[in-house]
C-alpha cells in the first residue's frame, strides 16, 4: 500500500463529505428559519454515520450544531 496516496484519497474523502454536508446544512437550516419550524437560537443535535463495508466499518458519530 502506498502511504502517501492513501493518505490523500483519505482526505479528498473526507474534504468531499464536509463541503457537501455543510453546503446541506445550511440549506436545511435556511429552510427551517424561514418555515418557522426554528428560531435561530439554541443548537441542534446531529448525528453522522460512517460507512466503509469493504472494511465492516460502520461508526456513529454525534454531536451539536450551535445557531447562536
Amino acid at each position: 500500500m502506498n502511504e502517501e496516496a492513501f493518505n490523500l484519497s483519505v482526505r479528498k474523502f473526507l474534504k468531499s463529505f464536509g463541503l457537501n454536508a455543510q453546503r446541506e446544512i445550511e440549506q436545511a437550516v435556511a429552510k427551517a428559519l424561514a418555515s418557522g419550524k426554528i428560531n435561530g437560537t439554541g443548537s441542534l443535535p446531529g448525528k453522522v454515520t460512517l460507512e466503509i463495508p469493504g472494511l465492516s466499518l460502520n461508526v456513529e458519530f454525534n454531536g451539536e450544531i450551535a445557531l447562536k
